[in-house]
């Protein structure tokens, strides 16, 4: 028999640290729903004593989410503990995780604490947390440049205290995999009843080594890998839950562990995240990006012809790769409609988004002659984002670009109930166009970024936009489709704009 390896997913918490991936309560509950259909163990919400926005993030997910446990940040103080017990309280199933700092550094120059304070304070908020969930978990942050014995000395006390879950982060991405995993190996073998909970490794990618950092770990011992899809985060990321799941999957030779994920749902979840974020995945991203499993090589496509398993050691179908089209078109029903739906495990909230949604998927099939399984997640995504709040609308625009003419735009918007029309000029279509809509509203926002994907190919290809904006101390992504670029670009910033005005993005954790 193997081990089970727990995948804990930090998307919605270390990967919203990712500058400009700030997430809204409707967006986090989105992706942990699509986490909890690949079958994440354990989902990190966030963290609740940050804000009163994450707070009502990991509230929702904790009601929303009934098969995965969901878990939230604390510090090592009563209050952060508070918070994250009563932010926890609908979870069918809860986790505490909280952490302080161990490495020299940290408690000289960041905590001011001597080492006999830390571990006293380490041993109270473990106490605190298990008066909320018999479910904790406890980091010794920065633990990749600690003192070992420092270390097996905290560990030690936590786990009398009741911690349940060990977790050493190399909080820094510092570390070699040969020492990592020696350092997972010396924890266990020195610390009394270090069978008695499960250690876990939180790896930063600073070196490119938070993937091998974490196997190294799991040969050593470690049974939880905590992870980001796309291996999203704060400076240069964490490691990939794509690639941690599928490098034990596809070696098991090596791992005596495997874990439960449905991998079907990597693909998935990788777009939706991307989405969602801003963030897109480069081409040749192992396992999600678009050329993963594309073969240019004349010799590479000759032996994969004859024999797949000469040049893919993976299924492009078993990570959730597929070219299904959507056999739907202008004529077809609502319950065929629905049917495509289920099958691509979409899950929409009400009948009014299944009719908005379908409403849609007419406009666009009247434009655009194949309508991919693509186009239907950023047409649903698209729905209920409008579906939230749209305090403003476009109702109609005009764009004009001639070799040596400046390009102008008209935008006429519905803006809390009142139609309001403007007319610019810029450097493009685009410019002009924000230039117009910024005419009307007067945002005084920053642009931060402007991106453009195909969702899928040819030229009629649906493109997906994503813009930044920001004002006082507030990121906003803002997402469009469409199959004209310039009408994606501005649902994407109107998108943006509509969730500066209902408020509902938290200032950012790293302002």
């Amino acid at each position: 028999m193997t081990d089970k390896l727990i995948i804990f997913d930090t998307s919605l918490r270390d990967g919203e640290q990712s500058p400009g991936a700030s997430m809204t309560r409707e967006e986090k509950v989105r992706i942990a729903r699509q986490l909890e259909r690949m079958r994440v163990d354990v989902i990190e919400a966030g963290f609740p004593a940050a804000s009163n926005g994450d707070f009502e993030s990991v509230k929702a997910v904790a009601d929303a989410i009934k098969d995965s446990t969901v878990c939230g940040l604390a510090r090592a103080l009563e209050n952060d503990i508070k918070r994250a017990g009563e932010a926890l309280k609908g979870a069918n199933s809860s986790r505490i995780h909280t952490f302080i700092a161990t490495s020299p550094i940290h408690m000289e120059k960041k905590l001011r604490m001597t080492p006999d304070q830390v571990v006293e304070q380490a041993v109270k908020a473990v106490k605190w947390a298990r008066q909320y969930t018999d479910n904790v978990e406890f980091s010794p942050e920065d633990a990749g440049r600690s003192d070992v014995d420092f270390l097996c000395r905290v560990l030690d006390a936590v786990i009398k205290a009741g911690a349940t879950t060990l977790n050493i982060p190399d909080t820094v991405g510092y570390n070699l995999p040969h020492q990592f995993g020696a350092l997972i190996r010396q924890l266990r073998e020195r610390i009394p009843n270090s069978d008695k909970v499960i250690f876990s490794v939180h790896c930063h990618n600073d070196l490119g080594l938070a993937v091998a950092n974490s196997l190294s770990a799991v040969l050593n011992g470690a049974r939880q890998v905590e992870c980001t899809v796309n291996g999203l985060g704060e400076r240069a990321g964490n490691a990939s839950l794509e690639e941690v799941v599928m490098a034990v999957k596809t070696r098991r030779d090596i791992f005596s562990c495997d874990t439960r994920i449905d991998t079907t749902q990597i693909v998935p979840s990788s777009k939706l995240v991307s989405t969602i974020t801003g963030y897109p995945v480069q081409p040749n991203k192992a396992v999600v990006g678009a050329n993963a499993f594309a073969h240019e090589s004349g010799i590479h496509q000759d032996g994969v012809l004859k024999h797949r398993e000469t040049y893919e050691i993976m299924r492009a179908e078993d990570v959730g790769w597929s070219a299904n089209k959507l056999s739907l078109g202008k004529l077809s029903g609502r319950n065929a409609f629905r049917s495509r739906l289920q099958e691509l495990d979409i899950v929409l909230e009400n009948e009014d988004a299944l009719n908005a949604a379908f409403t849609r998927f007419k406009e666009l099939a009247d434009r655009k002659r194949e309508i991919f399984d693509e186009d239907l997640q950023a047409l649903v995504s698209e729905v209920e984002v409008a579906m939230v709040s749209e305090h403003y609308r476009l109702l109609s625009m005009r764009a004009h670009s001639e070799t040596g003419i400046l390009p102008k735009a008209s935008v006429r918007l519905n803006v809390g109930g009142k139609e309001r029309e403007a007319e610019m000029q810029g450097g493009g279509p685009v410019d002009a166009t924000f230039k117009a809509i910024e005419q009307i509203v007067h945002s005084g926002t920053e642009l931060q970024l402007y991106s453009v994907n195909n969702i899928t190919s040819g030229t009629d290809a649906q493109g997906e936009v994503t813009v930044r904006l920001s004002k006082g101390g507030r990121i906003v992504n803002g997402q469009g489709a469409d199959t004209d670029i310039v009408v994606a670009s501005a649902k994407a910033y109107l998108n943006a704009l509509n969730k500066l005005h209902a408020g509902a993005e938290r200032a950012h954790p790293q302002v």
